[in-house]
């Protein structure tokens, strides 16, 4: 027999959690080691029973689903999450995925979902409820958009990056100048250049911009 897939819940509406151990319990390949209505209790009976999944209730008082996969990133507990949400808004989505929950399920379609949400999250994969499913196509578009868009340093030329490296070691256009064998006024010329590139208004937008990525000059 395969081994079976180790499930812990976690919603504060007792009906509701009834109607999803029903569900659960008609896949001889599931187990639920544990189910609670309270926030609080899913990272201490996570560390002791060791769900592969646990499904959480995203909006539970005090302690929420979400609160919950933050402490897990911050532990790397090694369960995967599946909220169940009344949320459509694309923002609480975005924060679920941002979190590393691979399930999305609606409440209202969790009948229809859950089974199927398990054993593709116990896969290694993602599910989302089909209602919601162009909110994963928006995040995917958005995701590839930002991968073709250079980054603000990567439209600065050669010598725009050595100056700007310059300016974040904290040196005056002249002692630039100097360095680089260049008319102070020419080195002025390439700091508003620069600015211009990077959205930055004032010299001092630009020495704070330079200090902040220094690291990556």
């Amino acid at each position: 027999m395969k081994k079976q897939i180790k499930i812990l819940i976690a919603d504060d509406h007792p009906v509701y959690r009834d109607g999803l151990r029903q569900m659960i319990g008609t896949d001889p390949a599931l187990k639920i080691l544990r189910e609670t209505g309270n926030g609080a209790e899913v990272l201490p009976l996570a560390r002791e029973l060791k769900p592969d999944i646990a499904i959480l209730d995203m909006d539970m008082p005090g302690v929420n689903g979400l609160d919950i996969a933050r402490a897990r990133k911050r532990e790397r507990l090694p369960f995967e999450i599946i909220f169940l949400t009344m949320y459509r808004e694309e923002d609480m989505f975005n924060e679920a995925m941002d979190l590393g929950a691979h399930g999305y399920v609606l409440k209202e379609s969790a009948a229809a979902d859950i089974l199927q949400a398990i054993h593709t999250v116990a896969a290694g994969r993602h599910y989302v409820s089909p209602a919601l499913t162009g909110l994963l196509v928006n995040r995917g578009a958005r995701a590839a958009e930002h991968r073709r868009e250079p980054s603000a340093l990567e439209t600065l030329t050669p010598a725009e990056l050595r100056i700007l490296k310059l300016i974040a070691s904290d040196q005056t256009s002249k002692e630039i100048a100097d360095a680089l064998g260049l008319s102070p006024r020419t080195v002025e010329n390439h700091r508003t250049n620069i600015s211009a590139k990077l959205g930055l208004q004032g010299s001092h937008s630009l020495l704070k911009y330079a200090f902040e990525n220094k690291p990556r000059l």
